[in-house]
């Protein structure tokens, strides 16, 4: 559908060709070629906004995700083939500060919609739940001044781009991306205008399975690998403790591990929850030593052979199951 795919030269043919553009399928929800279609081409970031460009594109749009099933996406690099096909297709759909590579290529190419979902909704500070006192007051007065310069920064990074895993809050980015898709594809408007309303819909749906399902719970605490799940945790009256922080792949520290543990007593916390892209072993270690079970909340990074559902949908209603036993619903 691009326009300037229409006008790329014999010898920018061969380049791409050169490039294996042809060949790539970037693990998207359709295994052809972002460039190579009369569709409206959308490059998705990841799992999440692959959904999103899928369902509300519909017939439409021919949707291609950079992270493959089964990686980590927030370890995902950019490659050069990676980087063609953003420049051949018509939308770029991600979620900035998620995935910086992602970030970088998608600014220095020259696409005409870019569609950051974290400007569709309001991104908030969960932060991390990992502390570390030991030597901290030193620390604090020798490097100070140092952190107040990058203090603005920090904050930036430190915002929770976790927002697919609130139904409310993945419903307005929906919202937004069907507005997006309406101007850049004027002819498929109303389709996708029908589309993102069913999506949204449905959203509200789970919404109302969540509410309803968490209402009365013995515990409203939960323990989770990494803290992917603030916005869930806050929309249904629920209190998140990641070992981890933000970062998935981020080591807790021995005081953290022993305030987790005393906590589980303190609060009836029965279960640690593990996901599947990321090592279980600190999860598992935790739970072993404060003798609690183990089971899968699914940040729904992606979908592999693993995931509980082939689906945004289903996985989500795997989780709500997940934390009703682990919470003791009534």
């Amino acid at each position: 559908m691009n326009v300037r795919r229409r006008l790329i030269s014999a010898t920018a043919v061969t380049a791409a060709t050169a490039l294996g553009l042809g060949a790539l399928s970037a693990c998207s929800s359709d295994s052809a070629a972002t460039g190579n279609t009369d569709k409206f081409d959308v490059v998705a970031s990841f799992y999440p906004m692959a959904f999103l460009a899928e369902q509300i594109g519909g017939d439409h749009a021919n949707v291609t995700s950079l992270t493959e099933p089964g990686q980590e996406p927030h370890d995902l690099e950019i490659s050069t083939q990676q980087r063609a096909q953003l420049e051949e297709a018509d939308a770029a759909l991600y979620l900035k500060g998620l995935q910086p590579a992602v970030d970088e290529a998608v600014s220095q190419t020259g696409i005409k919609t870019k569609i950051d979902a974290a400007t569709l909704t309001t991104l908030e500070d969960h932060g991390s739940t990992e502390h570390n006192h030991e030597g901290e007051e030193g620390h604090a007065e020798e490097e100070g001044h140092a952190e107040e310069k990058g203090h603005a920064e920090e904050e930036e990074h430190a915002r929770d781009p976790h927002v697919w895993l609130d139904p409310v809050k993945y419903a307005e980015v929906a919202e937004g991306v069907g507005k997006a898709f309406e101007k850049a594809d004027p002819d498929h408007a109303a389709d996708y205008k029908k589309n993102t309303e069913a999506l949204v819909e449905k959203l509200n749906g789970l919404n109302g399975e969540f509410e309803n399902g968490l209402k009365n719970t013995k515990t409203k605490v939960f323990f989770t690998n990494h803290a992917a799940f603030g916005y869930l945790a806050e929309r249904y009256g629920l209190t998140q403790e990641a070992i981890s922080g933000l970062d998935p792949e981020s080591e807790p520290s021995a005081a953290r591990v022993k305030e987790l543990q005393q906590e589980a007593k303190a609060d009836g916390v029965t279960t640690v929850f593990y996901e599947t892209l990321v090592s279980d072993k600190t999860a598992k270690t935790l739970a072993r030593d404060a003798k609690l079970k183990t089971d899968v909340l699914d940040p729904l990074e992606g979908i592999t052979d693993k995931s509980r559902g082939d689906d945004y949908f289903q996985v989500m209603e795997a989780n709500l199951k997940a934390l009703q036993a682990a919470l003791g619903a009534k």
